[in-house]
């Protein structure tokens, strides 16, 4: 029966298409000559309502006859004949499927088309609908396997089942995967036909890593690429455009081959990457393209290759609902599919340990409903991988529901993973060529180079280099160290005389802060709609007036090369920065700042740069040259303890004011505030500011409570320290005492790289 029967109009007769026959194993296939019903005899049949179709359902017991060869008392392979069996329960408990007769159910469809699932037949697929993807040559191999014994195939498998290949095989394996190919096909055509609204496949041996050629990864014959390319045969007027979303944890290697000049099939893939060692990794013939954001098809077809690699496992509803807002939904939608297929693995469902992600029921269920939106609804969900039994059925249930009309599950979104932000983002980068809807945003980094574009990083620095030169006599600092980034040319400059300066100023800051008001249209920015702020240019005044000797060092957010193609350019790992931040400053304080043996040293950090202030301390013997430590935070605390000096902690406590923003996270809650009352993190004090810009609003909020505050601490220090006071070899005017007693030297001694020996005479006239 055809469920389209259910709610046509008393006077309106339409014939059963002769392309929909009984298709049991044992018949022969339907040939493809004049009994088929045309396509505009299919079109005139799809004005039925699709809100009075039902959903439909395809399983059949006889595909879990594909099971391992291995008869011990080993536990099954993780692809287990229980997979479908685990999820047909599941929606016979969830009553989802009637259990009475056909004509029954026909009966109930008519007064509520929602109410089950309608059984669509599974058959098996032909040598003809198969060679549409893969080669004679495979069919015959996985033909040849029903004529193995089982110790041949026992052997097989143990050769098999290992590396890339990762494949068993057994008498029946060619027999289910017939049927799973041919359950693929019916689901769809099923779709297309307009018999049913949507349909779900229950099927098994799963297809997205079998290649043309070859079978591997669990997958005997590629099912939905078949479906896929039967019905843009069969159907060509009405199912010409085809997206196939790949949500299984694993890429599909076969899927993305099959199509990758395809400008008909958009294929989307959701995957673990792992730079290329996540299954299956890479190919062993090198013109094969991994699973890469990269890889975004070729020839006709580049741009319809979309591979969304997550860069590891523990992805879960805030990545996968991220992605489908910002990169599978924008795409799809301006692709305008006629049909959605979802190779449905549901491997990255939480509690799957072979995907090690976390994605929930109610994430399946809202992205089957976004997918929904397109095509007219006309999806077709195809069962891949997945191998925990009850993350699978409660995943493909709340799937199974939303295709039946029930609102998706409501969920609470975590927060998106940073890297995870920052692979949406690779995949917006190289697809912004081909797609409108990728373009908002991204730079074309290419075309800017060929114009001798400059990063505003370094037009930025450049800027502040001017200013300080022409305002406070500034020049920048040569740094004369292999180990230590070429990027820190430039970043370190100071006042002339340092060497002979009574009192010194050090501030580690970050890059000025960059604000811009982008064109709403095309998120595009003019040059009079962004603002730089260099919040420290107040501080610096205030200690030339003073008669600071001034070193400042700005830490860029980016240390190594930048990839010269890529325009979003994240900032470096903080072990990186901390590495070169630790070399630069030690090679200050060997270099320059403990020659001065006289000047007390205070410290200004400003925003993450400030760590910089714990890894000199750390690293160094520097408190008795410090008088104070004076920061501004936004971003994380750090603590400042030493193994070697236990003393540490409560002299930084003692010795430092940390202002940090109100909105910062360490005043949410008690347990937080009593942990930043703790020595190691120095005197921290709340600051009204917070929010937006908030680094900048800080230092301008308390600058002169931070000047204070120096002033307060210098002459508590000269106080102890200063001129006059002999103490622990530290007084003496001349500071000879000091140096004796700290460095061993003589104070006529200039080291290599020292300012006198460096910067000359000149720079050094005040």
């Amino acid at each position: 029966m055809d469920p389209r029967e259910l709610h046509l109009e008393n006077n309106v007769e339409v014939e059963e298409p002769s392309s929909i026959s009984d298709e049991s194993p044992d018949q022969s296939q339907r040939s493809h000559g004049s009994n088929q019903s045309s396509e505009a005899e299919i079109a005139t049949q799809f004005d039925t309502r699709v809100s009075s179709l039902p959903t439909g359902l395809c399983y059949d017991d006889r595909m879990k006859f594909h099971a391992n060869a291995d008869f011990t008392d080993s536990p099954h392979h993780p692809e287990d004949p229980r997979r479908i069996q685990a999820i047909m329960k599941e929606f016979v408990n969830a009553d989802l499927v009637y259990k009475g007769s056909e004509l029954e159910l026909a009966e109930i469809l008519k007064k509520s088309p929602a109410k089950y699932m309608w059984r669509i037949a599974a058959r098996r697929a032909n040598p003809e609908e198969i060679c549409l993807v893969h080669t004679a040559s495979h069919f015959e191999w996985v033909r040849s396997l029903k004529d193995k014994s089982s110790r041949e195939l026992r052997e097989m498998t143990k050769t098999f089942d290992n590396g890339r290949k990762s494949l068993y095989v057994g008498n029946l394996t060619y027999y289910a995967a017939l049927i799973s190919a041919g359950g693929a096909i019916e689901t769809c055509k099923n779709v297309v036909e307009g018999k049913v609204r949507n349909a779900i496949a229950v099927i098994r041996p799963p297809g997205h890593h079998a290649e043309h050629n070859e079978s591997m990864g669990f997958c005997i014959f590629n099912n939905v690429p078949i479906a896929v390319r039967t019905c843009q045969r069969d159907y060509g007027d009405i199912c010409r455009k085809v997206l196939i979303l790949d949500w299984d944890v694993h890429h599909g290697n076969g899927i993305q081959n099959m199509f990758y000049n395809d400008p008909n099939v958009l294929y989307i893939s959701l995957h673990v990457y792992q730079d290329g060692l996540f299954y299956p990794g890479q190919p062993e013939e090198e013109d094969l393209p991994d699973g890469g954001p990269n890889n975004i098809g070729a020839g006709m077809g580049v741009g319809k290759n979309v591979n969304i690699a997550w860069h590891d496992q523990g992805m879960g509803d805030g990545e996968y609902m991220a992605a489908f807002q910002r990169i599978v939904m924008p795409i799809a939608t301006e692709f305008d599919p006629d049909l959605v297929v979802i190779s449905a693995g549901f491997d990255a469902a939480a509690g799957d340990e072979l995907g090690g992600c976390y994605v929930s029921p109610g994430c399946y269920s809202q992205m089957t409903f976004m997918l929904m939106s397109l095509a007219k609804g006309k999806v077709a969900v195809c069962l891949e991988g997945g191998y925990n039994l009850n993350a699978i059925s409660h995943s493909a249930l709340a799937v199974a529901r939303t295709l039946m009309g029930e609102p998706p599950e409501r969920m609470e979104l975590p927060p998106l993973n940073v890297k995870a932000h920052k692979d949406l983002q690779h995949v917006k980068n190289y697809h912004a060529p081909y797609w409108a809807c990728m373009r908002p945003g991204v730079v074309p980094i290419k075309e800017l180079q060929v114009q001798n574009g400059i990063r505003i990083s370094d037009v930025a620095r450049e800027y502040q280099r001017s200013i300080l030169s022409r305002k406070f006599n500034m020049i920048a600092m040569p740094i004369m160290r292999n180990k230590i980034t070429k990027t820190f040319e430039n970043q370190v400059l100071v006042t002339p005389g340092i060497q002979r300066a009574r009192k010194i100023l050090l501030i580690i800051h970050d890059p000025p802060e960059v604000v811009a008001q982008a064109d709403t249209f095309d998120t595009s920015v003019d040059s009079h709609n962004a603002w730089m702020t260099d919040p420290v240019l107040p501080y610096i005044r205030w200690a030339t007036q003073n008669s600071y000797g001034i070193i400042d060092v700005n830490i860029p957010s980016h240390l190594s090369s930048l990839p010269p193609d890529q325009a979003l350019t994240p900032k470096d790992e903080e072990q990186q920065i901390q590495l070169q931040s630790k070399e630069l400053l030690a090679y200050l304080w060997d270099n320059y700042l403990q020659l001065n043996v006289g000047a007390p040293i205070t410290i200004l950090g400003v925003g993450d740069a400030y760590l910089g202030i714990k890894l000199l301390l750390t690293s160094r013997n520097v408190k008795q040259r410090i008088p104070t430590i004076l920061s501004f935070v936004t971003g994380s605390l750090r603590p400042v303890k030493s193994e070697t000096d236990p003393s540490l902690s409560g002299w930084y406590k003692s010795h430092s004011l940390i202002f940090v923003s109100s909105n910062h996270s360490c005043w949410n809650d008690e347990e937080n505030n009593k942990r930043v009352r703790k020595q190691r993190f120095g005197f921290v004090k709340k600051s009204e500011i917070g929010g937006g810009p908030s680094l900048s609003a800080m230092l301008e909020r308390h600058l002169e409570e931070a000047c204070r505050w120096i002033e307060d601490k210098g002459a508590e220090w000269d106080q102890l320290w200063g001129e006059g006071e002999e103490s622990d070899g530290m007084g003496g005017g001349d500071g000879e005492g000091m140096e004796g007693e700290l460095l061993g030297v003589s104070s006529s001694r200039v080291p290599a790289g020292s300012i006198q020996g460096v910067l000359g005479q000149s720079a050094m006239a005040t």
